[in-house]
């Protein structure tokens, strides 16, 4: 079962600037094999799209100061809600910190025109092993304000259902 929390973070001077969205499931792998899913170019284009997308990786250099370049395609264009084009969402990412088996942090951008989805976002992806499987939690800090909430929840928690599908089935 998904967890998710949501809520605004401050700014040093007391404004909210975005906020930090979590989620976080249980899944039955060892962290081992989450951190190659996590990791690993092809597989994050198999689990990370949340459901109605799909992905394309342009770009990956797996190294801290690396990072990738995803295209995210919508599977229905008549809905218009891509940050980037009509039917898209464009990722641009650098890995802050690559902690073999326990965690990934990412500094996220967003390629789009709209000041709404601008900033870095940063998502780290938490492994903590538990008595059976492990628990991997979400952090998204610095959420840009044209994400709505209720839709990064739905995609979150529909990539943990993902990434526990790839990894459960390996």
């Amino acid at each position: 079962m998904a967890r998710l929390q949501i809520h605004a973070g401050p700014s040093h001077d007391g404004q909210v600037t975005g906020r930090t969205d979590t989620a976080s499931r249980r899944i039955n792998a060892t962290p081992e094999a989450l951190y190659r899913a996590l990791t690993d170019a092809a597989a994050r284009v198999r689990w990370l799209p949340p459901a109605g997308m799909s992905a394309r990786m342009e770009r990956y250099d797996l190294k801290v100061g690396g990072g990738y370049r995803m295209v995210l395609t919508y599977d229905d264009p008549a809905g218009g809600a891509g940050k980037s084009t009509a039917d898209s969402d464009v990722v641009e990412a650098t890995f802050v910190e690559l902690a073999d088996g326990e965690r990934v942090v990412e500094a996220i951008e967003f390629e789009s025109d709209d000041p709404a989805f601008a900033g870095t976002m940063t998502m780290t992806w938490q492994l903590a092993p538990l008595a059976s499987g492990v628990e991997v939690s979400i952090v998204a800090s610095g959420v840009p304000t044209g994400i709505s909430p209720i839709d990064h929840a739905t995609g979150m928690q529909s990539s943990l259902a993902n990434l526990a599908a790839f990894v459960e089935s390996a």
